[in-house]
């Protein structure tokens, strides 16, 4: 067993109460390994919204505290539940083109978008082999939106938060192997990182100077609520009323 990937970060904050709090009342530290990771994956996946928060590099218990998240963000909290269980994880940064964000990122903020966008995926060890986790990025109730609005695109897509060659059936639920939403919209691979505070130390995050300002304060809210309206067709279908907040 490698330490490093179970310790603790200023990112992967896992001793923080909220998280702790979690784990206890779902009790998910009486699970085995396989269904340790399914329930950490799950409730990242589709109790934490799609969304987007103020940064790239914030702790685990601010996603957490905000409900909602993207790939980077909820990768962050997927890391550090699954390290407060006692499960190996690693990071994997890639960047992903920004045209699978078109439709999720409304047409009149999308200049704001870097051409290529910073991206991760979790890796997690489990019976002597690592295993890729994307597909947690978008909840059930988002991704069932964008399968109604274009169900006639069963096979490649690309758009609104989505890079897949099976829009009808993309793999995102856990069953021990690979899971994948955005992996088709890959660009460059910049490898392993222990954590992501390696990484976003290295990297830096998406923005900076006067666009980080902008997005922080109006854009990224513009943002939710476009996908907010999204999630809401499926919702109201379902007799749901969702409010991811931004």
């Amino acid at each position: 067993m490698n330490e490093t990937y179970l310790s603790e970060t200023n990112i992967l904050n896992f001793s923080h109460d909220a998280i702790q709090r979690l784990i206890k009342e779902r009790g998910w530290q009486n699970l085995d390994d396989y269904n340790k990771i399914g329930a950490a994956y799950s409730f990242v996946k589709d109790e934490i919204q799609f969304g987007y928060n103020r940064s790239d590099d914030i702790a685990a218990s601010e996603v957490l505290a905000d409900g909602y998240g993207q790939c980077n963000t909820k990768g962050n909290l997927l890391m550090a539940l699954l390290r407060a269980l006692g499960t190996q994880c690693r990071f994997h940064g890639f960047t992903i083109d920004q045209q699978l964000q078109k439709g999720a990122i409304p047409a009149y903020v999308f200049w704001l978008a870097p051409k290529y966008i910073i991206h991760s995926w979790v890796e997690v060890f489990l019976d002597g082999e690592w295993i890729n986790l994307e597909g947690f990025i978008l909840d059930q109730d988002y991704l069932s939106s964008v399968q109604s609005k274009f169900n006639q695109d069963k096979d490649g897509f690309c758009g609104y938060g989505i890079a897949t060659n099976c829009l009808e059936n993309p793999q995102t639920e856990w069953t021990g192997k690979d899971t994948y939403i955005q992996k088709e919209g890959i660009h460059d691979d910049f490898g392993l990182y222990n954590s992501p505070d390696e990484f976003y130390s290295e990297k830096g995050t998406n923005l900076s100077g006067v666009k980080r300002w902008l997005y922080q304060s109006v854009i990224r809210h513009l943002i939710n609520m476009n996908v907010n309206r999204l999630r809401n067709a499926s919702n109201q279908s379902r007799g749901k009323n969702a409010q991811p907040q931004s």
